[in-house]
């Protein structure tokens, strides 16, 4: 099992990044939490890390805080939470936010997640309860600034469909957003607004 990456973050692509450790590049998924705290391109990373192991392939997850990945391995032993989902999750919500809404059995603040029904929200809630520990501090997203690119509309409207949204209301969310919007601002301003829908 990787249990942990540490080295120079080579790429970011969300939801992807490449941490390449001594000349090994891996690619690893990431919550979208965890991807506006990231440094830029060429920086030192350090990413708590899960392997999932399938028939097909091996898929790493990676998470800034050891919480998330303790939510994230709690996420996909609920029946019908599959990887893809529980990083969905994690996009939409801190793992704080995530306890707390589990202890309140907000399903409602849990289906407005992509992908999570209200049938899925109680599910997660019933088996989900006394399981997940919210923490002292909420990990606030939006770390450092990135400058605009030309193609960030694209690479938004990307992550929104890789994190489960069709394409019309990845679209619609767009259009609220500032022209020189960067990647990780534009993403975050995009799933507020699609969780306010």
């Amino acid at each position: 099992m990787i249990g942990r990456l540490s080295g120079i973050l080579a790429e970011k692509m969300p939801p992807q990044v490449v941490v390449d450790v001594n000349g090994v590049g891996y690619e690893v998924d990431v919550p979208m939490n965890t991807f506006y705290q990231l440094p830029a391109p060429g920086e030192k990373v350090s990413l708590f890390t899960h392997l999932v192991v399938r028939e097909d392939a091996h898929l790493l997850f990676g998470f800034a805080s050891r919480e998330e990945r303790t939510s994230f391995r709690q996420l996909i032993k609920v029946s019908g939470i599959g990887a893809r989902i529980a990083l969905a999750i994690l996009s939409g919500m801190t793992a704080d936010e995530l306890a707390v809404a589990i202890a309140a059995e907000d399903v409602k603040r849990l289906s407005s997640v992509p992908g999570i029904g209200k049938k899925t929200a109680e599910r997660l809630v019933l088996e989900l309860r006394g399981k997940l520990v919210s923490g002292t501090t909420v990990a606030t997203p939006g770390g450092l600034p990135f400058a605009a690119e030309p193609d960030a509309r694209s690479d938004i409207l990307n992550a929104l469909i890789a994190l489960g949204y069709n394409e019309k209301e990845a679209a619609a969310a767009l259009k609220p957003l500032p022209l020189d919007i960067g990647v990780s601002d534009g993403i975050r301003l995009a799933l507020k607004g699609l969780s306010r829908v």
